[in-house]
C-alpha cells in the first residue's frame, strides 16, 4: 500500500467531526489557560494512579532532564500511594527493572501533597504543571477533561476509555487542549519504537505493494490477580479488581489489545469500517473475575474491503504470540519482529547501529511530550489513542454481541458502562453481583452493545 497522507487525514477530520469536540470546545472557551510557560526552570508533575504502570511511568518522565520534579500524588488506596512513593524516592524494584536511589532527589512529595480516595486527582492535578494519569481506564476521560480544564499538560496511558461515550468526551477535551496549547501524550509506545517507525513507514511507502490483509495477536496468560471481596465495599471492591470489570478495563481486548490494533491503523491510515467476532470466557469462572472475556476474535474490515483478524487470548498454558503481520502484493511482514519480505529480498530492521544500545520506547514518549512542552511545539497525540481505543470497543461490541457492528453506529453510541455519577465510594456501580456473588456475563447473540 503506498504511502499516502490524504486518507489518514480524511478519516481523522471525519473522527473529529462526528466526536462533538466543536461543541464542546464552544462551551469550555472560557477555562483556564496553561500554566507552564516555555523556558521556565522547573516542571512540577502529578502522578494519578500510583500502580506499578504509574510508578514506572513516574521514574520515565523524572529521567527526561534534572529540572522535572515529582511534586503530587493521587490514587483511589493509601497502600497503593505509599508503595509507589517509596518506590520512587528510596530505590527499588518495579517488576523486572529496578528503580534507582538517585530518582529519589527528584521526588519531592510530602503527606500533604499525597492524595487519596476518588477525587484525589482533583488535589494533585491543582498543584501542578504536568499530569500523568495512569488511573484505570474507566476514569480517564473524567481524569483528562479536569486536567485540561485546570490547563495542564498530560500524559495518560492507554486506553483512553472503555466506552463510545467516553471516547467522545476524550476527543471534546483534546480540541481544548489544543485551543489552550497544552500538550498531550498517550502511551501507545509503539509509535515511539524505531523498529516500528521504519518498518510501519516501509510498509506505507509500497515495501510489499498493496496491503491485502493484516493479522495482529495478543495471546498470553493472566497478567492479573483477582484480589478478595473481604472487608470491601461494592465499589472498594471493583476498583481493587478493576481488570476485571468491563467498565474500568474495557476488557483485555480494550486494555492491552489496543496496542496490536492500533499498529493495524496506524498501517493502514485510519479505523476499520466494521467488526464482526466472537469471544467467551472458558477457564476465569469464578466469581472474582467479574464480567469479562478471557478471550476474542474479531475479523475487522477497512475501506476498500481489507480484512484485519485480531485475536487476543488470556489463558495460561496455551501457545503465546503477541504481534502484527502484514500480507500485500509483492509481500509479507513481521512488523513486530521488523522483518519484511518481497520476493527473494529481505530487509530486518537493523536493531543495534554502530553498537549503539536500543532505545527505550516508553522512555523515548515522554521523552519527546516533555520537549515539545519545554520548546513550545504542538503534540497532542489524543486523536491517535481515541482511535485506537475506539477500535477495541468496536471489537468488544461485535464479540459481546454476536454480530456486526459497523463503526458509525459504534461510534455513535450512549451506552456508557461506568456509574451516571461519581459520590466517592458511595457510588454505585451498574455492574452488580447476584445473590450468589456472580457478575453477569454477555450473551452473544442476546444482548444489543450499542
Amino acid at each position: 500500500m503506498p504511502h499516502d497522507p490524504a486518507p489518514r487525514a480524511a478519516s481523522r477530520r471525519r473522527f473529529l467531526k462526528n466526536s462533538g469536540a466543536a461543541v464542546a470546545a464552544a462551551s469550555l472557551a472560557s477555562l483556564a489557560q496553561p500554566v507552564h510557560a516555555a523556558g521556565s526552570d522547573q516542571l512540577k508533575i502529578a502522578l494519578v494512579g500510583c500502580g506499578n504502570r504509574g510508578t514506572g511511568a513516574a521514574v520515565n518522565a523524572l529521567q527526561v532532564q534534572p529540572n522535572v520534579k515529582l511534586w503530587a500524588m493521587a490514587d483511589a488506596f493509601s497502600d497503593r500511594l505509599e508503595q509507589s512513593y517509596n518506590l520512587l524516592s528510596k530505590g527499588g524494584h518495579l517488576r523486572k527493572a529496578a528503580v534507582s536511589s538517585s530518582l529519589g532527589g527528584r521526588v519531592d512529595v510530602p503527606p500533604e501533597r499525597r492524595f487519596v480516595g476518588l477525587d484525589a486527582y482533583r488535589h494533585a492535578i491543582d498543584a501542578v504543571d504536568v499530569v500523568i494519569i495512569t488511573g484505570p481506564p474507566g476514569f480517564r476521560p473524567v481524569h483528562f477533561e479536569y486536567a485540561v480544564e485546570q490547563g495542564k499538560h498530560v500524559f495518560m496511558e492507554k486506553p483512553v476509555a472503555t466506552d463510545a461515550p467516553g471516547v467522545h468526551r476524550i476527543l471534546a477535551a483534546a480540541e481544548i487542549a489544543k485551543k489552550k496549547n497544552l500538550k498531550v501524550g498517550v502511551g501507545l509506545q509503539r509509535h515511539h519504537e524505531d523498529k516500528y517507525l521504519e518498518t510501519v513507514q516501509r510498509l506505507r511507502d509500497g515495501a510489499i505493494g498493496d496491503i491485502r490483509m493484516l493479522r495482529c495477536y495478543w495471546n498470553g496468560g493472566t497478567i492479573k490477580q483477582p484480589v478478595t471481596h473481604e472487608g470491601l465495599t461494592e465499589m472498594e471492591y471493583q476498583v481493587r479488581n478493576w481488570y476485571f470489570f468491563a467498565w474500568l478495563s474495557g476488557d483485555h481486548i480494550v486494555e492491552q489489545h489496543v496496542h496490536n490494533l492500533d499498529v493495524c491503523n496506524w498501517i493502514m491510515g485510519g479505523p476499520p469500517v466494521s467488526a464482526i467476532g466472537m469471544g467467551g470466557r472458558q477457564m476465569r469462572t469464578g466469581k472474582d473475575y467479574g464480567d469479562i472475556f478471557d478471550h476474542h476474535a474479531v475479523e475487522y474490515t477497512y475501506a476498500g474491503g481489507i480484512r484485519m483478524f485480531g485475536v487476543c487470548r488470556q489463558m495460561p498454558g496455551c501457545e503465546p504470540l503477541v504481534g502484527e503481520f502484514a500480507v500485500g502484493s509483492k509481500g509479507d511482514a513481521d512488523v513486530g519482529g521488523a522483518v519484511i519480505q518481497s520476493g527473494d529480498a529481505e530487509w530486518r530492521f537493523p536493531h543495534v547501529r554502530g553498537g549503539a544500545k536500543k532505545s527505550n520506547p516508553y522512555q523515548v514518549e515522554h521523552d519527546a511530550l516533555f520537549a515539545a512542552i519545554l520548546s513550545d511545539t504542538p503534540y497532542n497525540e489524543a486523536e491517535t489513542g481515541a482511535q485506537a481505543t475506539m477500535t477495541a470497543i468496536l471489537g468488544r461490541m461485535a464479540t459481546y454481541s454476536g454480530r456486526k457492528v459497523t463503526w458509525d453506529e459504534g461510534f455513535a453510541s450512549t451506552r456508557a458502562l461506568g456509574p451516571e455519577k461519581f459520590d466517592g465510594w458511595q457510588t454505585v456501580s451498574r455492574t452488580l453481583p447476584s445473590a450468589e456473588g456472580f457478575y453477569k456475563l454477555p450473551q452473544p447473540g442476546l444482548i444489543r452493545e450499542v
